[in-house]
């Protein structure tokens, strides 16, 4: 990023505070700043500030005649390397889509020959109305890059998706944007599930198992490297999220099946996570050990399937991966599997060794094709190669 020009558009909302970190991300990182401050991110957020932290003038009004003397308009939205709009209120997606011109922001956005990324943030609901559904679509059709916001609690206290992404997220998308390696994943949307999870068996207890989400977290980050945006619902892990990836936490697979519905459409779906097979029936006060009684009974029942319901999903992905990890005669009932679940893909591997925790795997990708087995690699690589098959598959 060192040496880029970014042209940074601040649209209003209680976000917008956040363009002051990014501007400090972004200088540190080597690049320049040319901050546009519109009339409502001035309301939340200081010319002032945004120029100290810039070393540049801010910009704002259409109408200036310095400002055109010295550079007009038309040259101010084409000398930078990308356009970045942060934060992208509702009202600036939906001027964007219809190509309104009526202050200095939209007139840039309708006059540049840049690449432009925009980062939204407003309230859930707001995210998630058809008009807005039907904006980004719009702009991502013309090529504009819409990063997903995060989900979670809002300044307005509703909770969901609409959060302004992390900074480390929006200089990921922000370094893919400005990159000159091939971005084969660049336009997809890939769901990742990764980790345990966990079900309660009273308040202090539960069932899980030794997955460490080590494989998931390093797949999503791979497919986050080749240009995806990458979903991550990610199960009971103390592992930071890859760059790039919009992470959603879930303990149970209840829980984990819901994410994982709620984040389709998608291109591709790889289902790493280890899902307890079973949840208790009923959870209520601990359960005391009493001297001489039986231990008590645990009535289990079955958890959803996620990978089999994602595969029969109306809006199944056009790839779906799932992971078979066996303790005997793993490639026979990956086979198995894959036609049960009606997976596209599966990736089986070994675990009655140090896998689960370990840094390293090896692994069976079993495909309509037939069976290929790979060498001992650390999950990293073989993150990265199994990102790579994907890539080639969605091409």
């Amino acid at each position: 990023m060192n040496g880029k020009r970014i042209l940074l558009i601040v649209g209003g909302g209680i976000a917008a505070f956040k363009a002051l970190e990014l501007t400090r991300a972004l200088r540190k990182a080597g690049a320049s700043v040319t901050p546009v401050l519109t009339a409502s991110g001035a309301q939340f957020v200081t010319p002032l500030s945004l120029a100290a932290l810039a070393a540049a003038p801010v910009h704002s009004e259409l109408f200036d005649l310095d400002a055109e003397a010295a550079m007009g308009h038309i040259e101010l939205s084409r000398a930078n390397d990308l356009v970045v709009v942060c934060p992208a209120t509702a009202n600036l997606l939906a001027r964007m889509a219809a190509g309104l011109a009526d202050d200095l922001a939209t007139t840039l956005l309708l006059a540049t020959d840049k690449p432009v990324l925009a980062v939204p943030a407003m309230n859930v609901r707001m995210w998630q109305h058809a008009a807005t559904v039907a904006n980004v679509a719009t702009l991502r059709g013309r090529g504009v890059t819409v990063v997903d916001p995060d989900a979670g609690e809002m300044a307005c206290g509703e909770f969901g998706p609409g959060r302004l992404p992390e900074i480390d997220r929006i200089m990921a998308a922000i370094a893919a944007a400005l990159s000159d390696t091939p971005q084969p994943l660049a336009g997809k949307h890939i769901l990742v599930t990764a980790g345990p999870t966990h079900e309660p068996i009273d308040p202090v207890r539960y069932i899980a198992n030794r997955s460490s989400g080590k494989q998931g977290f390093a797949i999503a980050g791979a497919l986050a490297a080749l240009g995806a945006r990458v979903t991550l619902v990610a199960g009971p892990v103390n592992l930071p999220t890859p760059r790039g990836v919009s992470r959603v936490d879930v303990e149970t697979a209840r829980e984990m099946a819901a994410a994982t519905l709620a984040a389709l459409p998608a291109d591709a779906g790889v289902f790493v996570a280890a899902v307890a097979d079973w949840h208790v029936a009923a959870t209520g006060e601990k359960i005391k050990k009493t001297a001489g009684a039986p231990p008590p009974a645990l009535a289990l029942v079955e958890n959803p399937d996620i990978l089999a319901t994602v595969a029969a999903h109306a809006q199944r992905p056009r790839l779906v991966v799932g992971f078979a990890a066996e303790t005997q005669s793993t490639v026979e009932h990956a086979v198995a599997k894959r036609l049960r679940k009606a997976a596209d893909w599966i990736v089986a591997n070994d675990v009655s060794g140090d896998v689960m925790g370990g840094d390293a795997n090896t692994v069976h990708l079993i495909t309509a094709a037939g069976i290929e087995d790979w060498p001992t690699l650390p999950k990293a690589q073989v993150a990265a190669r199994l990102a790579q098959r994907i890539a080639d598959e969605l091409a």
